[in-house]
């Protein structure tokens, strides 16, 4: 699966990301330099965190036949010390239904092994970040132009095929 990101050169810092037959903005707050015309990358990471908790148990509960009704999840990020290594998420899930205190409890702790918790908190994630080959053409750009006052860069930047930079986060 391949997940595209293309800046929009209308607005300061906006990209459109296109996933499949889905696509959705991610900007930065004026602080930042955006516009707020989006969630930001770590928004997205948060929040990729309550979705499959929440679609985890749903999932869940509809295959054991636990009557839940309705599932509300809230993420609250504590990124104070993350400069030092420590990035903190509280999931908070409201659960409806006429469910027992057993059955909340089961809920939580299928919540707890949601594919997108495991990953955070038990995968080494390995990221490669290369250079795509020079382009023959202009990219294809979204919007109109730059963002009134932008500068444009327009010195080259060669790279070796074979230089690419590489992190590791291991949780």
């Amino acid at each position: 699966m391949s997940i595209q990101i293309q800046r929009d050169l209308s607005h300061k810092m906006k990209h459109t990301v296109r996933v499949g037959a889905h696509s959705f903005s991610v900007d930065e707050p004026a602080a930042n330099g955006g516009e707020d015309l989006g969630p930001t990358p770590h928004d997205l990471y948060d929040s990729a965190l309550g979705a499959c908790k929440a679609l985890t148990t749903l999932w869940y509960a509809r295959r054991r036949q636990i009557p839940l009704d309705d599932i509300a999840v809230t993420v609250e990020r504590d990124d104070s010390q993350e400069r030092q290594g420590t990035y903190r998420l509280r999931v908070t899930m409201q659960l409806g239904g006429a469910l027992s205190e057993a059955q909340r409890q089961e809920l939580l702790n299928m919540a707890g092994k949601c594919p997108v918790h495991k990953l955070m908190t038990q995968a080494t994630t390995d990221v490669l970040t290369e250079l795509a080959p020079p382009a023959a053409q202009p990219l294809v750009t979204i919007g109109a132009g730059p963002a009134p006052g932008a500068a444009r860069n327009t010195d080259a930047l060669r790279v070796p095929p074979e230089t690419s930079a590489t992190c590791s986060r291991t949780s």
